[in-house]
């Protein structure tokens, strides 16, 4: 077989939105309470956002990708944009 024969493989990653809240805090070196500070949702919501005790919802996606400085569907539909993660750290 030739190397033009062969289809890449798409990129698909199985994450949920607690995991990439985490990831993307993590790789900014913040712990829950910056985060909690940078978004205005305090520091006891990011934990259970972050271990999907509780859903995100809109307006909880849209403060803390403000906080990040990302589009909200980075946050709520991570399966999606998993390629734009890496442009946050």
């Amino acid at each position: 077989m030739k190397n033009d024969e062969f289809i890449s493989a798409k990129r698909h990653a199985l994450i949920t939105t607690g995991e990439t809240i985490r990831m993307l805090r993590e790789l900014k070196g913040w712990t829950q309470e910056d985060l909690a500070k940078r978004s205005g949702i305090n520091s006891k919501n990011i934990s259970l956002l972050e271990n999907s005790k509780v859903d995100i919802g809109k307006k909880r996606a849209e403060q803390i990708a403000n906080a990040f400085g990302v589009h909200p569907a980075i946050i709520m539909f991570p399966e999606y944009e998993a390629d734009l993660m890496q442009k946050v750290a």
